[in-house]
């Protein structure tokens, strides 16, 4: 069995011709599914063919060829625009992976944040910020789409505030009785613990 392995390595490398795109492998103008324009024409000739989602989005903006010099960033909250469309030299956000920096050119990713603090670099101006989570969009082009529950600078933070409400937290984590109340006090201890860290770290 051994010896016919490599033969069948072999053709299985050769005859597999197919291969899951990457996104930059995609094409940056948008592509109108003409699968299915010519399946509704087949059926229903006399009738416009309904518009699919690929219709309404805007093309992909092309990778360029060379890593541009600055990130452009923009930072969302539900209720308002921190950044937008700002030129910076990094950015570094909390990751649930971990602390990740993010430089023009880096590689395109999709980041879940947790709880902790995002720092924006503008030559030697540091902006911080703490976020409770959200997602970070990385694309190809330098471009970053960083969107947050909540966020509120790192220096408007009361620390005396960080420390009442973690002791509390903490508190009704040891007296909770049921899943929903220890759920809800985990997360207000993670939560000030990522504030306390930040502040005081």
């Amino acid at each position: 069995m051994f010896r016919h392995g490599s033969r069948f390595l072999t053709r299985a490398t050769t005859t597999m011709k197919w291969r899951r795109p990457f996104s930059t492998d995609l094409p940056a103008e948008s592509v109108a599914d003409s699968n299915f324009i010519e399946a509704w024409r087949k059926v229903v000739p006399n009738v416009e063919p309904p518009k699919t989602p690929s219709a309404f989005m805007a093309a992909r903006p092309a990778t360029p060829s060379s890593i541009p010099s600055k990130l452009t960033v923009n930072f969302v909250l539900p209720y308002s625009s921190e950044l937008s469309g700002k030129e910076v030299d990094m950015v570094i956000i909390p990751a649930t992976t971990g602390q990740m920096g993010v430089l023009p050119g880096h590689v395109a990713t999709i980041a879940e944040l947790k709880p902790g603090v995002l720092s924006v670099h503008e030559g030697n101006d540091v902006t911080k910020y703490f976020v409770s989570g959200g997602f970070a969009f990385v694309h190809a082009n330098s471009f970053a789409d960083i969107i947050a529950v909540e966020a509120v600078p790192l220096d408007r933070i009361d620390a005396n505030l960080v420390q009442k409400g973690l002791t509390e937290f903490t508190q009704k984590l040891g007296t909770a009785s049921t899943d929903v109340e220890k759920a809800e006090a985990q997360i207000g201890v993670d939560v000030h613990s990522a504030l306390n860290a930040a502040l005081t770290g």
